[in-house]
């Protein structure tokens, strides 16, 4: 079987998951938030424990502060087209459109970062710099983030969060899951135009 078809038939290179009960839940919560099973899920269906858990360590990494789902969707969006990963730039450029605007998430994933605050700025260069070349960074880099008003422990959520982002669409990338067709119609077209990069769309919804 090519990889065309394996793609075609499950949204990545992986043969089709038994669906256990723990990955039918990660089903479920997909369903309940965006209307429809995502590729990346159905990859996720091998391993559904590994990545509930995952998932469940992003979650207590973002609720210390707490951040906003919009400083989460700025976070994503910055460090994922700094990947060069169009399924989360896809997936969290909709969510950060609803949040605040479609052209706010248009100019993070293109890396204008224009209507951002002073101290979204900082995270979103914060985000771009872990990502591309985390040795690279300095002292002076981390105090630009305290004086944006981060507190150390801010700091490394932020940082933490930015590198199990990093981890996930790794996972999604090399195992070939393709953002979903749905996205087409459910992001706005200044989210589409931005992203051109990575991974192109399934050409169609995956059959359950």
């Amino acid at each position: 079987m090519s990889d065309e078809t394996i793609t075609d038939s499950t949204g990545h290179f992986l043969s089709s998951a038994e669906i256990s009960d723990a990955a039918r839940a990660i089903f479920d919560e997909d369903i309940a938030e965006v209307g429809f099973v995502m590729n990346a899920s159905r990859l996720w269906a091998h391993q559904p424990e590994a990545g509930a858990g995952l998932f469940s360590l992003m979650t207590q990494v973002t609720s210390g502060r707490p951040f906003t789902l919009r400083e989460c969707g700025i976070l994503v969006t910055a460090s994922a087209s700094a990947l060069g990963d169009s399924y989360c730039s896809l997936a969290w450029g909709t969510k950060l459109a609803r949040k605040a605007s479609p052209e706010l998430a248009a100019g993070v994933l293109r890396g204008d970062d224009v209507g951002l605050t002073a101290q979204e700025r900082a995270m979103a260069e914060w985000a771009r710099l872990v990502v591309r070349n985390p040795g690279a960074s300095t002292a002076q880099d981390v105090q630009s983030l305290r004086d944006a008003g981060f507190s150390e422990e801010d700091i490394l959520a932020m940082t933490l969060y930015i590198g199990l982002r990093v981890a996930l669409a790794t996972v999604h990338d090399a195992l070939g899951a393709c953002p979903d067709a749905e996205f087409k119609t459910a992001a706005p077209p200044e989210v589409l135009n931005a992203v051109t990069y990575g991974r192109p769309m399934a050409a169609g919804p995956t059959a359950s």
